[in-house]
């Protein structure tokens, strides 16, 4: 049953990824280049609701399905950051999708989304392979 809400919660996060039009590479193209204000605007509605959610997960203390506190701290700055950073805004300047989205944009058909994918699952076992050895 778990599993089930899983698929038609991450089904409808799909949907609505495609319907407000951000998983277009086009529209992706047009924040980097500063033409239009419209993805900055959602990645701000974004922050916003989180901001709002952590702050209400505190003030009612709500806790783990299994019991357990969550944990809310942010992680100690280290260089790392920076570098995965520039890594992380040039591969979605390039491929139009960043980690959430390319699951909807295969899901629409967007074949070339494929590679993108395909990166992102390559990059994250080489991360899991060097992550010892990476800043930090």
């Amino acid at each position: 049953m778990t599993n089930l809400i899983f698929i038609v919660l991450g089904t409808a996060f799909g949907v609505i990824l495609t319907k407000s039009d951000v998983i277009s590479w086009f529209r992706i193209r047009k924040m980097f280049l500063l033409e239009e204000p419209y993805m900055y605007l959602v990645i701000g509605s974004a922050i916003l609701t989180g901001i709002i959610s952590v702050q209400l997960l505190k003030k009612f203390g709500i806790v783990a399905r299994g019991g357990e506190q969550l944990n809310l701290k942010g992680k100690a700055y280290h260089r790392g950051f920076i570098f995965g950073s520039l890594f992380f805004g040039i591969g979605w300047s390039i491929t139009g999708a960043c980690p959430g989205p390319v699951f909807a944009q295969v899901g629409a058909g967007e074949h070339a989304a494929l590679f993108t994918l395909g990166g992102a699952l390559i990059g994250a076992f080489l991360y899991h392979l060097l992550r010892d050895k990476l800043p930090h």
